[in-house]
């Protein structure tokens, strides 16, 4: 074949070659056989464009081939606006197929790809490759670039946190255990122990890396691994400079969003949340007031929010301040980890915050505890052993200044924005307690076979 005497031309490209032989490589995305003529719709990572020719070789879709053809200009009537290659088509003088695919077990070429989630998730390296799949993860890489973007213009500092923990980074029993050699260790709940040493060594500093949940339920909102996104920085004057931040980074969030994936939001019919100049703020104890005058439904001695409260107060937010954001805070001291802040005025509650967004809990911050005799108090009060934490009281016990931070799950702002149903859509391989990859229930029954 003559196409290795030809450089590769991606899709989008072929627009400026008009009139000259390309060498083209990707996906057959569809074909449409009308005797003696065939269209084949190439698609590589640039995009799609229409090939054409008589008598082509039979492929099947996905199939991996390379063609060589001639690029034309299509006549006006013929044009296709939907595509950024719409003004021409490659007539194909030689095809070769790379990798046949075999015959697929769904129809890829639906425009919405509506199938059931399990059905979605059993073909997740094939359903990854729709369009509209693809465009949530499209959308999640711009989310968590402009997280590291908006971050480094306020000198923060990145580093890699461990997932291998010693011990439960917030107490409780939520945390997945390893066999680590002939000792205990555990997958880490969030890099927060880490990053608050990393203040004392950076002032400033940011993580992006997966955090680890072993809670025993199946809900469209949490999974048991995901992506955190994590901020943490020192010499504070006020706890609310850690909102102030938050809000700075999911505006600088946003906005990207906004700007670079224009084609992707259009997919899934989206629009980026409505924000108000200052998003609002409010005590836990105040949005449960609101909730309870507006429904009825009396949650005011909670100590925390249900789901359907946070759904109601994001719809107020909405309503009275054109926000689709609101700040929730001062949650009670007994639900929140051992080295939150408690307020001075009030140390029942804390210093800490929560936002949400769309009627979802998206960002979770607060003041830490930097003095050491105060945080060793806390973790005693905590019925924790002071043993486990050596390491991080060690940061505290030789200088730690006044800080906090905050941290977002990059799956439930991916969701939030294009109004998915569940997590797992916004996740490309989720785990849960019914999956990791395969179902596990099929797992089972594999082994109990193997046995047999």
């Amino acid at each position: 074949m003559t196409g290795d005497k030809l450089k590769r031309t991606l899709v989008t490209e072929t627009t400026e070659q008009i009139g000259k032989k390309v060498l083209l490589k990707g996906w057959i995305n569809s074909i449409r056989d009308h005797g003696k003529i065939t269209f084949i719709d190439l698609r590589d990572r640039s995009g799609i464009v229409q090939c054409v020719g008589e008598k082509l070789l039979k492929v099947s879709p996905e199939s991996v081939v390379e063609i060589i053809g001639k690029v034309t200009e299509r006549p006006k009537e013929l044009v296709n606006s939907k595509l950024e290659t719409g003004t021409v088509e490659v007539e194909v003088k030689e095809i070769k197929v790379l990798a046949k695919a075999q015959e697929l077990p769904l129809d890829m070429g639906s425009k919405d790809l509506e199938l059931t989630l399990p059905t979605l998730l059993d073909n997740r390296s094939l359903t990854l490759r729709h369009p509209k799949t693809k465009a949530i993860f499209k959308i999640q890489e711009i989310i968590m670039q402009a997280f590291r973007d908006a971050l480094k213009k306020k000198d923060f500092t990145e580093f890699e946190a461990p997932t291998i923990v010693p011990v439960a980074t917030e107490g409780g029993a939520e945390i997945f255990p390893v066999s680590y050699y002939d000792y205990n260790a555990y997958l880490g709940q969030s890099p927060q122990l880490y990053k608050q040493i990393m203040v004392s060594i950076f002032e400033r500093v940011y993580t992006v890396g997966r955090a680890y949940r072993a809670e025993p339920s199946v809900t469209t909102r949490h999974l048991s691994e995901y992506i955190s996104l994590d901020c943490e920085f020192g010499f504070i004057d006020s706890w609310t400079e850690l909102m102030d931040m938050a809000e700075y980074t999911i505006r600088e969030m946003l906005s990207a969003v906004e700007k670079d994936c224009k084609e992707e939001l259009a997919l899934h019919k989206a629009t980026i949340p409505e924000l108000s100049n200052k998003i609002p703020r409010l005590k836990m104890r105040e949005a449960q007031q609101i909730i309870f005058e507006r429904t009825g439904r009396d949650n005011r001695k909670e100590p925390d929010l249900e789901p359907e409260d946070e759904r109601e107060i994001c719809r107020w937010s909405q309503e009275k301040h054109d926000s689709e954001f609101v700040f929730i805070t001062h949650f009670p001291t007994s639900k929140r980890p051992f080295y939150t802040y408690p307020d001075p005025k009030d140390p029942k509650n804390t210093l800490s915050f929560d936002l949400l967004g769309r009627g979802l809990e998206l960002i979770t911050g607060g003041q830490r505890i930097n003095d050491y005799d105060q945080l060793l108090a806390n973790i005693k009060k905590w019925k924790l052993n002071p043993d486990d934490f050596s390491i991080y009281l060690q940061a505290f016990k030789y200088g730690m200044p006044p800080e906090g931070g905050f941290a977002l799950g990059a799956e439930r702002i991916t969701m939030q924005i294009l109004g998915l149903k569940n997590i797992r859509e916004a996740s490309l391989f989720p785990r849960d307690m019914e999956r990791v990859d395969v179902r596990l229930s099929t797992l089972k029954r594999s082994k109990k076979k193997s046995k047999k």
